[in-house]
């Protein structure tokens, strides 16, 4: 099934732009969705010259307020005649060591990756479940696999909580014409890994890292850790292996 028209949310920058490039190129028409409008409205400019047949829709969205998610979701889906995916990837990197007076860096974080996750899962299945079809997609990341120390604890937390609600819903919906996919992505080179530090021998391009994603969707695998063999390999490691074996990775 060719799933024509994609919401995706977080596109002004990152995963997220990258995305919607890559499936503009392949004729889909897009509804994309972030806090920073006016990158978006550039992103749209850029994938209509480029790609004149596709349809592309933006809005300004914050995913932490919920009646806005709803209210957009619902938008765009009037806006393109319909919705056959939605890409849950908006996302914060923020964190400070818990008790050190930077609350408001894990709660935003929090809120953003988890509570806006779940905001978007509400209004997306509440399309998909009155069409009775569509693509749920989560963006996790293999950090979900092993609470990571210092800064990067409400971060690891918050995208377990987007795993399990993924692992919730495949289990859910199953037997029905609703497919979820839940991405784990390892080290992929952003604006946001680079701020919160995530550099390493590991870290794939960001067109490799987007390549592997997209694949991956387009097969409406239920889990994927990715890019390469080397984070699936990784996330069996920190899911099943002692802490002293896994601690290298963390």
């Amino acid at each position: 099934m060719t799933r024509q028209k994609i919401l995706i949310t977080g596109a002004s920058s990152g995963l997220g732009e990258e995305m919607a490039r890559r499936f503009a190129a392949q004729g889909r028409d897009l509804a994309l969705c972030a806090r920073r409008v006016e990158r978006l409205e550039a992103l749209r400019d850029e994938l209509r010259a480029s790609h004149p047949g596709i349809a592309v829709a933006v809005r300004e969205l914050d995913v932490t307020d919920h009646d806005a998610v709803v209210r957009v979701f619902g938008e765009l889906r009037d806006e393109l005649g319909g919705l056959d995916r939605v890409v849950v990837n908006a996302g914060l990197g923020r964190g400070a060591r818990i008790g050190t007076g930077r609350a408001d860096a894990n709660l935003a974080t929090a809120r953003t990756n988890f509570v806006g996750a779940l905001s978007q899962c509400e209004a997306a299945l509440g399309i998909f479940r009155k069409q009775n079809s569509g693509h749920l997609v989560l963006v996790s990341s293999v950090s979900a696999d092993r609470g990571l120390p210092g800064p990067k604890a409400a971060y690891s937390a918050s995208k377990a909580g987007v795993s399990a609600l993924g692992e919730a819903l495949t289990a859910e919906l199953r037997k029905s014409p609703i497919v979820v996919t839940t991405l784990l992505p390892g080290y992929i080179a952003t604006d946001m890994s680079s701020k919160a530090g995530d550099s390493s021998a590991l870290t794939a391009t960001l067109g490799d890292g987007v390549d592997a994603m997209v694949s991956a969707i387009e097969k409406e695998t239920n889990r994927a850790a990715l890019p390469g063999i080397k984070w699936r390999g990784i996330d069996v490691a920190l899911r099943f292996l002692p802490h002293a074996w896994t601690s290298r990775f963390v």
